[in-house]
């Protein structure tokens, strides 16, 4: 018997190629496939190249399920069910090393696919997801049988969400994150043009991949398609010239790095004023915290940081997305647990006081962090501050937010940094006298009352700081 139509939730991002739909089901995570797609699915399994991607962990895993799991009347021949990404995050919250990581395993699925016969039809960033510090492709329904002489389908969508978001940041020093929040579908070629002008369009990868590029769009921007394809075919474009040329993108994509100057927030545990004291007495009571609350299966740390407190949420928890402002902070905690292998943190770049809205079509294509970021156990570790005083945001706000961000039943963990703190009294400097009022322990206090019930508190060594475990 079908399910209900009510019982489903359509994936609002996934309308874009219309032979395959993304469905949620209680927590089965479902693709619906038309019969072109359910072939073109069935040619792909027989393959040895896709079963070995998914072995690897590389493609997300997946399995044809029972086609009644979409509702009765769909259009739907085939469903399959994938593993459900334990959470989803997009590019202009990822760093640099995740960013470039994330299109090498593009473009190393693109050759094995290309060897088998097969390519994809997409080459979108957001096409991967993250287990941990290891990226994962979850486009099933992108995979295609290859035609001998036609390009590669996602080209432009390649070079615009991943190859030039790295360029940009390799080659000028500029942040990618705005431009790919900004836009959807990511720079365009033009844009590129007019930042790589002069010596700058000698700099690896821009001749061919921006100017050459460019000028082939506005060459063909009149012709269709088919016409493009026609003209490859007579200029002798095969597989193998296809081939040759993935390989050299990732050949280029290896080579492009960025490295961050030191600055205060990279050296944090050294600058942050903590004595040894304060930080024992801190890991002891998020450690107590998150022994306490029954292996929560997500944790949130938010304003992570160097991870410290990500690694004890780890030991008591399914996953912990760790959220931190500063990029090259990320950068660095990335590379760190990739070297590890970890899976079970996540490291995400997002300003919380200007947290990732709602983007693409109608605002709801691609999620804002509002709508992902709930948790069963919440870690906000000097973070109330830096919101309230240095942000100026009102403290029932900074409060109704963080309990927002935890499910009925859960945990807040938080800190509060009192007013004569040398880092409170470092963020008022330059604020006005009397700006901050409500700013004391006992509004705190009170506000925290009113939302949940104080099951601990504990106030640290220095006695500027302290500590509270919030049920809410």
């Amino acid at each position: 018997m079908a399910i209900s139509d009510m019982s489903v939730r359509t994936e609002p991002g996934s309308f874009r190629d219309p032979g395959n739909q993304i469905f949620y089901h209680g927590g089965d995570v479902l693709r619906g496939l038309d019969p072109t797609a359910a072939q073109q699915w069935l040619a792909l399994s027989a393959t040895e190249f896709f079963p070995a991607l998914l072995a690897e962990g590389k493609v997300c895993a997946t399995e044809p399920v029972d086609p009644v799991r979409v509702p009765t009347g769909s259009r739907w021949a085939t469903v399959l069910r994938h593993e459900r990404i334990p959470f989803v995050s997009h590019p202009y919250e990822w760093s640099f090393g995740m960013l470039r990581d994330a299109a090498l395993l593009h473009l190393e699925i693109l050759r094995s696919a290309l060897s088998a016969g097969f390519t994809t039809k997409d080459g979108s960033a957001y096409n991967l997801q993250w287990r941990g510090a290891r990226p994962v492709f979850i486009d099933v329904g992108s995979f295609e049988p290859v035609r001998d002489g036609e390009p590669w389908a996602g080209y432009r969508q390649f070079c615009q969400t991943l190859l030039y978001p790295l360029l940009v940041t390799a080659h000028l020093g500029l942040d990618f994150r705005p431009w790919l929040r900004a836009q959807v579908d990511g720079i365009e070629a033009d844009q590129m043009r007019r930042l790589f002008t002069g010596t700058r369009r000698l700099l690896r990868g821009v001749p061919a991949h921006v100017h050459l590029h460019g000028a082939m769009q506005a060459r063909n921007a009149e012709a269709s398609t088919t016409d493009v394809r026609a003209q490859l075919r007579a200029a002798g474009y095969s597989r193998d010239l296809a081939l040759a040329t993935v390989r050299g993108m990732e050949r280029l994509v290896r080579r492009l790095d960025h490295r961050p100057s030191a600055g205060h927030w990279a050296d944090y545990q050294r600058t942050c004023g903590y004595s040894d004291a304060d930080r024992e007495a801190k890991e002891g009571f998020v450690d107590t915290a998150l022994a306490t609350a029954g292996y929560p299966g997500l944790v949130l740390d938010l304003g992570a940081n160097d991870g410290r407190y990500s690694r004890i949420a780890a030991r008591h928890a399914e996953y912990v997305v760790a959220v931190e402002q500063d990029p090259d902070v990320v950068d660095a905690l990335y590379r760190t647990l990739r070297a590890e292998g970890e899976r079970r943190i996540l490291p995400l770049v997002t300003d919380l006081a200007d947290p990732s809205p709602g983007g693409g079509w109608r605002g709801v294509e691609r999620a804002g962090l509002a709508d992902r970021a709930t948790a069963d156990v919440v870690l906000a570790l000097a973070v109330v501050h830096h919101l309230a005083l240095g942000r100026n945001v009102p403290l029932p706000e900074v409060l109704d937010w963080l309990v927002g961000c935890v499910v009925p039943g859960g945990r807040l963990v938080v800190e509060f940094v009192h007013p004569e703190d040398p880092m409170a009294r470092r963020l008022l400097a330059n604020k006005p006298d009397g700006i901050f009022p409500d700013y004391r322990r006992t509004t705190f206090e009170a506000l925290l009352t009113g939302r949940g019930r104080i099951e601990r508190q504990r106030e640290l060594p220095s006695g500027t700081r302290t500590l509270y475990q919030v049920a809410v």
